[in-house]
């Protein structure tokens, strides 16, 4: 049995992003999204958040406005608080553990492109380009401080009890009860484990 365009993008393989229901997933993110940047209706806020999200835990906090791609491509923990202006390109699953904290102006890529230029791109049947895009997704665990305008790549899981320092960029695994910072992101310190 063949896979779906969307089952293929959330196993990682080449994928059509025009697939129409891919399309509707996107469509469907693009009208919940508009609802929770531009309302001041808190009931209705809160509606759209619910129905945007694949999981949403208690005591969620949304502060200004985000960006996001799919929407149901991601699970939100208890106690999780997301400062404004933040981009989640949710092409694949992003997971946010519980007390997950995001500074402001940070970005979490899943998708990827070839490193190979002549991979790019490829040609259907009736001749047309299309763009080649892969996808991984994003794991953060528990106690995890975000700082402001990081960057997290697809592929990555960061563990529990770990604070990013600002403007790093995480493209590799962060080990649990660790400091990282820098560009890319390197341990700084280790941190006690919470008991």
């Amino acid at each position: 049995m063949s896979m779906t365009e969307h089952e293929k993008l959330l196993a990682g393989q080449e994928y059509d992003y025009r697939d129409p229901e891919i399309q509707d997933i996107m469509g469907n993110c693009r009208r919940l999204l508009q609802i929770v940047n531009q309302t001041s209706d808190q009931t209705k806020r809160q509606t759209a958040i619910k129905d945007m999200f694949k999981q949403v835990g208690n005591d969620f906090a949304l502060n200004g406005q985000v960006s996001i791609l799919y929407g149901k491509h991601m699970s939100i923990g208890d106690n999780v608080f997301i400062n404004g202006n933040c981009n989640f390109q949710d092409s694949n699953l992003i997971t946010l553990g519980d007390r997950v904290l995001v500074g402001p102006d940070s970005k979490f890529y899943c998708g990827n492109h070839s490193m190979d230029a002549t991979k790019r791109f490829g040609t259907r049947a009736n001749g047309d380009k299309y763009l080649i895009s892969y996808t991984k997704p994003i794991f953060i665990g528990n106690d995890v401080w975000i700082g402001g305008n990081v960057t997290v790549v697809g592929g990555v899981h960061i563990g529990n009890n770990v604070i990013i320092g600002a403007g790093a960029v995480v493209t590799k695994d962060v080990p649990d009860n660790s400091v990282v910072g820098g560009v890319p992101a390197k341990l700084i310190k280790e941190l006690p484990a919470i008991k």
